[in-house]
């Protein structure tokens, strides 16, 4: 055994939470520990100050009942969280998300990312990560809007523009965020920037829609710029039909690629042409409605292929923005055989351990989620700036901050993670996210 699997396993048995109980937290955690250690151990005030141990265990965990009434007067029960992971170099920062499969182990993992991720920036932001067991599919907007009042109310006093910060995630978006800011306006009597993704009428900021899918394509320009390529005719595969994978597809062809697939839990989108602006607006409007994509309109071109995956299909570059796991071993090896040479990840984590692996083995490139889908927090972080100064910036503004920034987080991967060969995206990331945080938490004392 070599010295950083040895270090590895001696920190993971060490973790409080069990493997068996939190399996996508461990997940996370390792896939960190592998690339960080060494570099823990061999500083004498990173290794004093334990920071891995302190990233890995939250700095508050809060868990509350959240009681609404529906249309018909009956009372509902939901379970909320907030994952308070790290304030070392900034508020906490980090969406919500509401759906059935939200749990404690997916919210930790998310918050132990989003630490990473925010570091990556270079803007003062902490992490964290929260969310409810909720389903609002089937549910009214009035049902909606009282569930997220109930939310804020329970999570109003542990949120401010310098204590955390959430923003949208899963089923959150401008409209919920429109309604969780008005709850906490009202229970804190107070106006300020405590959530992002806010709407423009009230301190949200330009491009924050677009963001985590545009500065996707910025931060794989600049992987295909460093082996001297360009977008330009690429054959790309994308999961999802969000604002990420709408948003990325929008903008890859707006630089000359080809976008061979969208797609949803029921199958895939797939234009052997490649998808036009039309077709991704159809989608966009389709999953506005909570409507599936599974009968597009004859004109648009494409077709639909029931219960099937995009990654079977012939392509250069893959970005799976659907959710986490989404890709395992089988899904890689399709990959690997469909011809994809890059896999940049728009959702968190959306590789297992055993599909990177298998990936990585066919010297296929991976841009972690950490890096690669940094530009929803970055310009989450640029609102923040606006609502401190009173400013509300142009589009062309946002949007040059949004590229600067996954420039810049690009180089700092790319400095830390370059191999003979080539760059090891996975390992520049975690490397160049964790001296960021190892050098504020280690400079704090024991706190």
């Amino acid at each position: 055994m070599n010295r950083k699997d040895a270090l590895t396993e001696v920190f993971m048995s060490g973790l409080a939470a069990q493997p068996e109980a939190e399996p996508n937290f461990h997940q996370a955690v390792e896939g960190v520990a592998r690339d960080v250690l060494t570099v823990e151990k061999n500083d004498a005030d990173y290794a004093a100050a334990r920071v891995l141990a302190c990233l890995a265990e939250p700095d508050r965990v809060l868990s509350f009942r959240i009681t609404w009434e529906d249309d018909t007067g009956q009372v509902q029960i939901n379970r909320g969280w907030r994952v308070q992971t790290s304030n070392a170099i900034g508020p906490y920062k980090g969406g919500l998300r509401f759906h059935p499969s939200v749990d404690l182990d997916t919210l930790k993992f998310l918050g132990f990312e989003q630490c990473f991720k925010n570091a990556l920036t270079g803007l003062p932001l902490g992490g964290a990560k929260g969310g409810a067991d909720f389903d609002p599919r089937g549910r009214s907007e009035r049902e909606i809007m009282r569930f997220c009042q109930a939310f804020m109310g329970a999570l109003a006093p542990f949120v401010g523009p310098d204590q955390d910060v959430p923003a949208g995630d899963i089923n959150v978006g401008a409209r919920e965020i429109g309604w969780l800011f008005g709850a906490w306006r009202k229970h804190r009597q107070s106006f300020g920037g405590a959530l992002t993704g806010k709407g423009l009428s009230f301190g949200g900021s330009e491009i924050r829609v677009e963001a985590t899918g545009f500065g996707l394509i910025y931060f794989l320009s600049c992987m295909l710029h460093d082996r001297g390529e360009t977008l330009e005719g690429k054959r790309v595969l994308i999961s999802g039909k969000g604002n990420v994978a709408t948003h990325a597809a929008l903008k890859a062809m707006s630089l000359g690629a080809k976008v061979l697939t969208l797609s949803d839990t029921g199958g895939t989108l797939y234009a052997p042409d490649g998808l036009t602006p039309e077709a991704v607006n159809w989608v966009r409007i389709r999953k506005a409605r909570g409507e599936d994509i599974a009968h597009p309109p004859a004109s648009l071109g494409p077709r639909y292929k029931a219960d099937a995956l995009p990654w079977e299909i012939e392509a250069d570059i893959a970005l799976p923005c659907a959710t986490q796991n989404e890709i395992g071993s089988a899904e890689a090896a399709q990959l690997v055989s469909s011809g994809v040479t890059i896999v940049a990840e728009g959702a968190n984590m959306p590789l297992t351990h055993e599909a990177a692996t298998t990936l990585q083995s066919k010297d296929v490139i991976i841009a972690p989620g950490k890096a690669a889908n940094a530009g929803g927090v970055a310009v989450s972080g640029l609102e923040m700036s606006q609502n401190a100064m009173r400013q509300s910036w142009t589009p062309e503004r946002v949007d040059a901050a949004l590229r600067d920034i996954m420039t810049e987080i690009h180089r700092q991967v790319a400095h830390e993670g370059r191999v003979p060969g080539g760059i090891d995206y996975r390992r520049g990331a975690n490397i160049a996210g964790f001296r960021r945080l190892a050098k504020a938490i280690s400079a704090q004392g024991v706190v």
